[in-house]
């Protein structure tokens, strides 16, 4: 079946997230514990689970999806978001990033899907962005260079029969909304493993104040990265203790995508400097950036938009920015959001089983056997 996830699911089972299971980690989140707690910022979904036995390429089994994020949300009017990337491991994709490092920013949603459907989903996209913003694409000669990530969801996935559409792309840009936001198996996370455990889309959020003022940093992870040996939390080698069912024991085959969002006014060296911490965020949970897997982060701010056409603008430009003494805080938020937001994708996640190899399941963690072990070492209530 085909679904459009709504983000007023915590959820697909109302599972516990880390905070709820008395995880001490630590920091401040915004409301939601996720990427809209960004002011403005929007996420929608779009699931496909079909079908059940062995692979039959072209007809199935189907597990995989689309997330899109929208940091301005549906506004018709395109603005430039400042923006910078960094890929710890570069066995991957995410489109746009060439612009980036260049210009120093994006226009446009940011979308996440599998390996497989990368081209597809970047059609949706321009066709959206040309949709919605109709009025500047008509009227000036403006170019779309969406960005699009992904990770590779071949064990679970009929990932070579390329079954995302233009429609299932489309639905999940139009459907984002803000607050709280589904995880687990959602979205491009749906056929996503983490660390041999089902992983998936997963979400926080930490509050900075900077003069007095209060900022939010957040983090959204596809967590499809890491072998049971290396998986970590908060410091307790979980991996270790956590041994029954074990998918494989060759190279890890997965990635991990991580957009860092926050409403700071930061220039996009500042931003590329603070994508660069996500590598502490999953290094956290023990991967060390495995050679087959592609660890590629980006970080945007809504701070200091402008519009894209502006063939009135003023030649001299003024730009706030945060001063480099005040990052240290920054930085942490996003370390820490993104290590809490892999951990939140794991627990929200569902069982499934495999395709290749056929028959096999991979277990989503089990937030029992969790706590259990971090009882042992004193890290949880």
């Amino acid at each position: 079946m085909t679904t459009i996830y709504e983000c007023i699911k915590v959820n697909t089972m109302n599972k516990p997230r880390a905070r709820d299971l008395g995880l001490d980690f630590q920091g401040t989140t915004g409301v939601h514990n996720s990427i809209t707690d960004v002011p403005g910022i929007e996420v929608g979904y779009t699931t496909i689970i079909e079908g059940e036995g062995p692979v039959e390429s072209g007809k199935g089994p189907i597990r995989t999806g689309v997330s899109a994020i929208l940091p301005k949300g549906h506004s018709p009017k395109p603005e430039k978001i400042w923006a910078g990337f960094f890929a710890l491991n570069g066995n991957g994709e995410m489109t746009g990033t060439h612009w980036i490092q260049d210009g120093g920013y994006l226009v446009g949603p940011v979308c996440l899907t599998n390996t497989h459907s990368v081209g597809m989903v970047h059609h949706a996209a321009v066709r959206w962005m040309l949709e919605t913003y109709n009025e500047q694409w008509e009227s000036d000669h403006l170019w779309a260079m969406p960005v699009v990530a992904e990770t590779y969801d071949g064990v679970l996935n009929d990932i070579n029969g390329q079954h995302i559409t233009e429609a299932h792309a489309l639905s999940a840009l139009k459907t984002a909304v803000t607050g709280s936001v589904a995880e687990g198996n959602v979205g491009g996370g749906t056929g996503m493993i983490c660390y041999e455990f089902k992983g998936g889309s997963g979400n926080s959020s930490r509050l900075v104040s900077i003069d007095g003022e209060e900022f939010t940093v957040a983090a959204f992870v596809q967590a499809n990265h890491g072998i049971r040996p290396w998986f970590n939390v908060l410091g307790v080698p979980v991996g270790k203790h956590l041994t029954s069912d074990m998918l494989k024991s060759s190279p890890e085959l997965g990635s991990v995508i991580v957009v860092l969002a926050t409403d700071i006014p930061m220039m996009p060296h500042q931003l590329t400097r603070l994508a660069k911490r996500a590598t502490i965020g999953i290094g956290r949970g023990g991967t060390p950036g495995g050679n087959n897997s592609g660890d590629i982060f980006l970080a945007f701010s809504v701070a200091n938009s402008i519009p894209v056409a502006q063939k009135k603008a003023d030649a001299i430009r003024t730009f706030d920015w945060v001063d480099d003494e005040q990052c240290d805080a920054i930085y942490l938020a996003a370390v820490e959001s993104t290590e809490e937001a892999v951990l939140n994708a794991m627990l929200a996640a569902d069982d499934m089983s495999t395709i290749r190899p056929h028959a096999k399941v991979c277990r989503a963690l089990d937030p029992n056997h969790l706590v259990e072990v971090m009882r042992k070492y004193g890290r949880s209530i």
